[in-house]
């Protein structure tokens, strides 16, 4: 009789339960932990350039910098909100090299990630260039940065692509991994960081914070005019964002010092 009550006890507690029983989490596949985080890079990095490249090629001139600016920070908010289960949504190597530096990837998918961000910026501008009109495509050089002309401020460019890819990647950094101040609207943040970022210094430097953005319209213009800036700004900003929340900002378990 006691075992009797004992198996009624057990099936009434079981139906009268609120809270639905969860199978046990399956860990990861090899295709979910490998393969799938890098074609997630490379589609968010393939559509986010196609969609910058047509909003430059097709801006309407009485827009000025506000229909890129739009466009490229509501894409990267979109892409970062939808992808980051898949592949954490960096879709820019600054990003990368920083998430990295400050503990929030392994080193074995650095260079998969990379690859992919450059192979997705070269898709996304010739999906730009498939879909514009030849004589828009080569008014605006496939919407490669062609800004920047001899006489032009390199420094102040090269300044301003430093500065401004450092704010955005420490939203990144604390939004996503800095786990103090980790937050759920990162996605919005660093759209918004965008948008803020290109109209202030889109007739400076074009603001292109981002490799993969410049290379991919590079390659299929064959546009090259101070492409250096594209690379060596950005990936300092990187850097510098990732050496300050590494040092300074981040939580214990990210700052190396006055722990």
């Amino acid at each position: 009789m006691a075992d009797e009550k004992m198996e009624i006890g057990e099936v009434g507690t079981t139906l009268l339960s609120t809270e639905a029983k969860m199978p046990p989490a399956r860990p990861p596949n090899k295709f979910e932990r490998l393969i799938q985080p890098c074609l997630g890079e490379l589609v968010g990095t393939t559509f986010f350039v196609f969609i910058g490249c047509v909003s430059v090629i097709e801006n309407v001139e009485s827009a000025g910098r506000l229909q890129p600016a739009l466009v490229h920070g509501l894409a990267v908010a979109i892409m970062v909100a939808c992808m980051d289960g898949i592949s954490g949504s960096h879709f820019n190597p600054p990003f990368t090299l920083a998430i990295y530096l400050c503990g929030g990837m392994e080193m074995n998918m650095v260079a998969p990630y990379l690859a992919c961000q450059l192979v997705g910026g070269v898709l996304g501008a010739a999906m730009a260039k498939a879909m514009t009109s030849r004589e828009n495509f080569t008014k605006a050089h496939g919407a490669a940065f062609d800004l920047l002309q001899p006489g032009s401020e390199i420094g102040g460019a090269l300044f301003g692509e430093v500065a401004m890819t450092c704010l955005v990647t420490i939203v990144v950094l604390l939004g996503a991994v800095n786990t103090k101040t980790r937050s759920p609207l990162v996605p919005f943040m660093v759209g918004c960081t965008v948008i803020i970022n290109i109209l202030a210094g889109g007739d400076v430097s074009g603001t292109c914070l981002n490799p993969a953005r410049a290379f991919g319209p590079a390659i299929v213009s064959n546009y090259w005019t101070y492409h250096w800036v594209y690379w060596v700004g950005p990936i300092t900003g990187g850097l510098l964002a990732a050496a300050l929340v590494r040092l300074l900002l981040g939580d214990r378990k990210i700052r190396l010092i006055l722990n």
